[in-house]
């Protein structure tokens, strides 16, 4: 299965920005981890982030035909960006969304994530884990 991964403003800066929410493991060591539970389980993994709403926009775009599922940390766009959820609801790929922190347990506004509206589950808390399980639920692989 072809997934696309996204990850959206700041989160370039994990293992620098605000630690003790969101760990010292950086998004690099993340994909690292993403990459060999990939070959284990034989999915292909694309991975973009950027800091803008727009280039998200694009790259959603661009799945549609090439991709199979996406996993979308949204950052701080999970809260504010129709135009994001709009992009995952054109392409209508199967979506997974993906929190490192637990967001009810954030700011009241980091509570509502507009791309929960769309994405098939929401995973939130779980730390880097969460981007495996959401591999594995987007394959069907959840006993792994």
């Amino acid at each position: 299965m072809k997934i696309l991964v996204i990850n959206g403003p700041n989160l370039n800066m994990l293992g620098i920005r605000e630690p003790e929410i969101y760990g010292r493991t950086t998004l690099a060591e993340i994909e690292d981890m993403m990459r060999a539970h990939a070959e284990e389980v034989g999915a292909e993994l694309e991975f973009y982030q950027s800091n803008h709403e727009g280039d998200l926009v694009d790259r959603i775009q661009q799945a549609y035909g090439k991709e199979e599922g996406i996993i979308i940390n949204g950052g701080a766009y999970s809260h504010t960006s129709i135009a994001i959820l709009d992009a995952l609801k054109a392409v209508g790929l199967p979506t997974i969304e993906v929190h490192i922190s637990d967001l009810s347990q954030r700011e009241e506004f980091r509570r509502r994530s507009y791309l929960s509206e769309y994405a098939k589950i929401t995973i939130s808390g779980k730390g880097p884990e969460g981007y495996i399980e959401a591999m594995d639920r987007l394959i069907g692989n959840e006993e792994k």
